[in-house]
């Protein structure tokens, strides 16, 4: 159920405000595009700076759109344990098909914290889990062995894993075996984590190329490397140019170019800077998004 392509969606906002009706429209052209799946209030989706009204509310949007065309994880993590609970709960009532739950930022927590931390989620609602394991923006790194022992609760069907470390996967594999869902979450490492054993991504790029990053990933679990790796080739400065400033800043300025959203953020979130809408710019040329010109 959770493979392939699956896109880490921007929150479009409007005069300070969600726009729900791009909510909605986003939605549509994803699926339209190929898209896998969709993952809203995760990061790119600015959660941070969410209320859990307007997190809540996306997250609606999203179940009711994607009407189960496409499976929607949401994201529903927190660095308190209470709240990933209370937002895997109203996920759950909402329809969602998982929560994407992120280690815990700030908190540090070692190994035994991450394990009771998850225990606690999984032992209070009925709805499957998806580590997120993103040590470059949590600081704490969710080790294979710690995985592991998560892994064995009732609700854990898999990660995404945000590392780069493609040695995790066959890590996890060892440990846990080949039916744990292993998904990438750095579009960079996307070909290198397949071909190791992953499934499929969670994905920043796809906002941007959903198509491309569609063809790609079912290149991928076909076999196919040699049409994965042209599509890479032209993917790969996309990928780059997208965390070229803060994200999702590259990448509101891209679908900006694309006439599909705006580029409005919230604060401490703004525009990227004159260099980086530059590098966007070149990259979305080289991926056939725009013309030269």
């Amino acid at each position: 159920m959770f493979k392939g392509s699956i896109t880490a969606l921007v929150t479009p906002f409007k005069n300070g405000a969600v726009d729900e009706d791009n909510v909605i429209a986003l939605c549509e052209r994803q699926i339209a595009a190929g898209s896998h799946g969709l993952v809203p209030c995760g990061t790119t989706g600015e959660s941070a700076t969410l209320s859990f009204e307007e997190h809540m509310r996306v997250v609606e949007l999203v179940v009711k759109t994607a009407a189960g065309r496409v499976p929607v994880i949401a994201g529903t993590g927190s660095n308190s344990t209470s709240v990933a609970i209370q937002n895997q709960a109203r996920a759950k009532a909402l329809g969602a098909d998982a929560g994407l739950v992120v280690a815990p930022y700030y908190n540090k927590p070692n190994p035994e914290g991450l394990f009771q931390h998850y225990q606690a989620i999984n032992d209070a609602v009925d709805l499957p889990i998806i580590v997120y394991n993103v040590p470059g923006r949590t600081v704490i790194d969710i080790d294979v062995s710690t995985v592991a022992r998560i892994a064995g609760l009732t609700h854990v069907l898999g990660i995404k894993d945000a590392s780069s470390d493609m040695s995790r996967v066959s890590g996890h594999r060892r440990l846990i075996g080949e039916g744990f869902i292993q998904l990438s979450g750095d579009d960079p490492s996307a070909l290198g984590f397949n071909a190791c054993g992953g499934t499929g991504m969670i994905s920043v790029t796809s906002n941007v190329a959903p198509e491309l990053c569609a063809q790609f990933q079912d290149a991928t679990l076909a076999g196919d490397w040699h049409t994965a790796r042209q599509l890479n080739d032209r993917l790969t400065p996309l990928h780059h140019a997208l965390f070229s400033s803060a994200s999702p800043g590259p990448t509101k300025y891209a679908m900006h170019l694309l006439g599909v959203t705006g580029l409005e953020m919230r604060l401490p979130l703004t525009e990227p800077d004159e260099a980086s809408k530059l590098a966007v710019r070149k990259a979305m040329v080289i991926a056939g998004l725009l013309d030269q010109s």
